[in-house]
């Protein structure tokens, strides 16, 4: 029989589905021993002066072209 042919088979899908479905771990293993998953690398206790601090990061970097952009068109225009 043809490798194709065993692939496509309903019982060989059903067995590798069986397999992948039954594989449960527990969080300790999913980790790795690495202890709890957190999104930023440090802790904040006050969110609030740090939402501003990382939106003013944020618009400051992002302006930054623009700023440097008017400021070529400016020195352009004067001299």
């Amino acid at each position: 029989m043809s490798l194709s042919l065993l692939v496509r088979s309903s019982v060989f899908r059903q067995q590798v589905v069986s397999r992948a479905r039954y594989l449960h771990t527990t969080p300790s293993i999913r980790s790795a021993g690495h202890g709890e998953y957190k999104f930023v690398p440090f802790s904040y206790d006050k969110k609030v002066p740090f939402g501003a601090k990382v939106a003013f990061y944020m618009v400051s970097g992002f302006s930054i072209p623009f700023l440097c952009a008017k400021w070529q068109l400016h020195k352009s225009q004067g001299a």
